[in-house]
């Protein structure tokens, strides 16, 4: 073992493993030449093994990059620091620095997704680290909160983008193509399962393809046999009915042909499960992979519904019926390190824990790809079915903001063998955009979904995976994948673990700094005053604005109860007597919606759900206000942009009278848009509740005598659940529906109330941190300052700006 490797060791915080290293012989030569193999026999534990193969691998890549004065300057790490006050005590060599050649900024998209970046990130960690061992081991409030905040600095938002569309349509070659992992996904001829949730991250722990199988409970199970048992009956014709195939299906794939001599009870027994261990002990399944081929051969069972002749050799039974969600973790891939893509079924599932998943990442999708084969995009009803039923749930209900309808398998097209490459490419141009002006079209006659979203919300792509990965008669741009990837990148670029960390480190430091200085005691005093006063007039600025809201939501609630009244009878009569159900189908479906409580989501057909179906004339109502007051597009913000143009004029301040208070000022600025964002982001999730109140409510009021009607057996079974339901509704219309207002009202005010208070409380706390608190034991960390700053300018200096860095 050599210097090098006990120096690199220490510096990455892992010199307890020096003497293992030391034990097997590994110098610098050795060191750059370790594989993952290695490595987990060096470090058998997860945490600092993926640690070191991190800086490991950036280490490699330093060695090999031309920018030899970034990374020189990037690993000098966290400067030596003592515990003293002594400002002399350690300083940056800004002198040598400066006498050297300035560097010119690297554009920004240069360094977004590169080794620079995450050496950045690393390097601040590292300084962060540093401030925190000197901070003083008082207990008061100042050294409370800057521990607290170091310790909380790091934040990875992910933006969820949902794929829909059926089986056949494409999401699979899609996904493949613009994360440009051609195997990962298993498509062409293979039929996707109709219930499995599949998400596709990056894996930023290790270099392996990995993927999670996350099960649903034996409990789950139980219940669900019941639902599919209770499709079978003993009716003639009911092989020709569409849920009936689908739980034949689920039962053989996941039993053979056991089940048809067997209970639900019998089918729960340990020996169908042995293959599984993990399903019994409610555990998910971790499987590893160097290929992303490997992984999906070994994923089959749990995914497929079919599968090849080649896959399906050694499998016997299939799983996905007891799958919730199988999470794809791809290595070293830059469209997915703040993305995940969703494969979503259609309309959620009939098992509660899948679909109340499926809700929930349905209302997390920023964005939204409907995908659809181009020639039958505009004309497909399973499509546009998808998003006129989750639309509620995308926008109002959701944060949706965008929703890309994409034509796949645009290459499509009868060429001649005599005809140029330039005249099937204009033909299939020319095809495309025909597409896009059908499918516009469409779109432009969905009223639901126009409630929900605006025509700049939606796009039209038409893309060739095929093309795309073997480019053969088109331009790759003019597939439009580049399209899709760039606007995954995008994503990415928005919601930087680098940027965010540092912003967080630059304003921790600013206040620290400020704190430590002894000066313009007078002018503290009265910068305080100043923002105090700022800051009552700026809170009346939010409270008035969103009384005027909840006023506007008392009203239309109001109108929305009077209607819902006498309106209920209609739709009382549209969901007990459908006219395209006879008796004997209807009285098991009947029986599946009382049993789960008015819901009822069939895989092959749309779901069934009474409560929102009561619910719908209150939604109304209220849809316009919602949509106006908790926008997804934009950038007003909430309750018509008052949190966002909340500001305390640091800015203003920020002159030569207040120069003494500079740094206490910029902290002050950067926590005022730290609160914001907190605030926006509780504000997204607590609308969605909000929005799902009025539903919730009424399914509370119903459950009683759905309870009621699911007791009933035998003849005039199914008489006897519709006069249950109808007798309750006609009892409890008059109140059932002003308790949703209600409900709905008191959320808002609770929302109000939280929002002034957690304004007011924050921000008053930051003003007595920064400018009132006696910080005698602070230490000088005007270096650190320094140097964090200079990373900050370098990640958000613009792609245009040719200007100079340089630290004075």
């Amino acid at each position: 073992m050599d210097d090098f490797v006990r120096n690199k060791l220490t510096e990455w915080n892992l010199s307890e493993w020096i003497q293992t290293f030391k034990d097997h012989k590994v110098d610098k030569e050795s060191l750059y030449c370790l594989e993952d193999h290695h490595i987990a026999a060096l470090i058998p534990i997860v945490g600092p093994q993926s640690t070191f193969q991190k800086r490991l691998r950036l280490l490699k890549e330093e060695q090999n990059t031309t920018n030899q004065e970034t990374s020189e300057s990037s690993a000098e790490g966290c400067p030596s620091t003592s515990k003293t006050n002594d400002k002399g005590k350690r300083k940056l060599d800004l002198q040598g620095e400066s006498s050297q050649s300035p560097a010119r900024k690297q554009p920004r998209e240069d360094i977004q997704g590169t080794y620079t970046e995450e050496v950045i990130l690393s390097d601040v960690k590292n300084i962060m680290s540093c401030v925190l061992d000197i901070l003083p081991d008082q207990d008061d409030k100042l050294n409370k909160f800057l521990k607290n905040n170091i310790k909380h600095l790091e934040t990875d938002k992910r933006e969820v983008v949902g794929v829909f569309g059926r089986t056949g349509a494409g999401k699979s070659s899609l996904i493949n193509a613009v994360i440009e992992e051609q195997e990962l996904l298993p498509s062409g001829s293979i039929s996707a399962c109709t219930s499995v949730m599949i998400k596709v991250e990056a894996n930023m722990r290790n270099s392996k393809y990995e993927a999670e199988i996350e099960f649903i409970t034996k409990e789950e199970w139980k219940e669900e046999l019941w639902t599919l048992f209770n499709f079978l009956g003993d009716n003639e014709n009911q092989e020709k009915d569409e849920d009936y195939e689908d739980s034949v299906e689920k039962l053989s794939v996941l039993y053979g042909e056991e089940w048809r001599n067997n209970s639900p009870e019998n089918l729960l027994d340990k020996k169908y499960f042995k293959e599984i261990p993990k399903f019994l002990n409610s555990k998910s399944k971790i499987l590893r992979c160097d290929t992303a081929k490997e992984l999906s051969a070994k994923l089959v069972k749990y995914t497929r519904s079919e599968s090849k002749e080649e896959d399906a050799k050694d499998v016997k039974r299939l799983y996905w019926p007891l799958v919730k969600c199988v999470t794809f973790r791809v290595p070293n891939n830059r469209l997915l390190q703040h993305v995940t893509l969703v494969d979503l079924p259609g309309n959620g599932d009939r098992n509660k824990s899948r679909d109340t998943m499926w809700k929930k990442l349905v209302g997390s999708c920023s964005t939204v790809w409907i995908v659809a084969e181009i020639n039958r995009a505009a004309s497909e009803k399973e499509s546009w079915e998808i998003l006129e039923e989750s639309c509620s749930l995308m926008g109002n209900g959701g944060e949706c903001q965008q929703i890309h309808f994409i034509c796949t398998k645009s290459d499509h097209f009868e060429d001649s063998d005599d005809q140029s490459a330039a005249g099937v490419r204009a033909q299939i141009l020319k095809q495309n955009e025909q597409a896009k002006t059908k499918v516009r079209a469409q779109f432009s006659k969905l009223k639901e979904v126009k409630n929900q979203f605006s025509e700049d919300c939606f796009k039209v792509f038409t893309v060739s995976s095929k093309e795309f990965l073997k480019t053969k008669r088109l331009d790759p741009d003019d597939t439009e994948i580049p399209k899709l990837q760039k606007f995954l990148q995008d994503l990415n670029d928005c919601h930087s673990e680098t940027l965010n960390y540092v912003s967080g480190a630059r304003r921790i430091l600013s206040l620290i700094q400020g704190a430590s200085s002894r000066e313009g005691a007078d002018i503290k005093t009265t910068v305080c005053k100043e923002l105090e006063k700022k800051l009552s007039h700026e809170l009346d600025k939010v409270r008035e604005p969103m009384e005027e809201t909840l006023m506007a939501f008392e009203r239309c609630l109001s109108e929305g109860v009077e209607t819902s009244k006498s309106s209920c009878y209609k739709v009382l009569k549209s969901v007990l007597y459908p006219t395209k159900k006879d008796g004997g189908a209807f009285h098991r479906i009947l029986k599946c919606v009382v049993q789960n409580g008015g819901i009822l989501k069939t895989n092959k057909g749309k779901s069934i759900n009474f409560n929102m179906r009561f619910t719908s004339c209150l939604i109304e109502s209220i849809d316009e206000e919602f949509k106006k007051t908790f926008p997804n597009e934009g950038n007003s913000g909430p309750f018509n942009g008052v949190i966002n143009t909340f500001s305390l004029g640091t800015e203003k301040l920020m002159n030569k009278e207040c120069e003494n208070v500079k740094l206490q000022l910029t902290f002050l600025k950067t926590e005022e848009e730290k609160m914001k964002t907190k605030l926006n982001k509780l504000i997204r999730e607590r609308k969605k509740t909000i929005y799902s109140s009025l539903t919730t409510t009424i399914e509370e009021t119903m459950k009683p005598c759905y309870d009621r009607a699911k007791e009933f057996r035998g003849e005039g079974m199914l008489t006897n659940m519709r006069e249950t339901i109808e007798i309750h509704v006609h009892v409890s219309k008059d109140v059932m529906f002003a308790q949703a207002k209600h409900a709905m009202m008191k959320q808002l005010r609770d929302l109000k109330l939280e929002i002034l208070e957690e304004l007011e409380s924050t921000m008053q706390e930051s003003i007595e941190l920064s400018l009132k608190t006696d910080g005698d034991s602070i230490p000088d960390v005007s270096v650190e300052l320094q140097m964090v700053e200079k990373y900050y300018n370098e990640l958000t200096k613009s792609p245009d700006d040719d200007a100079i860095i340089c630290i004075d």
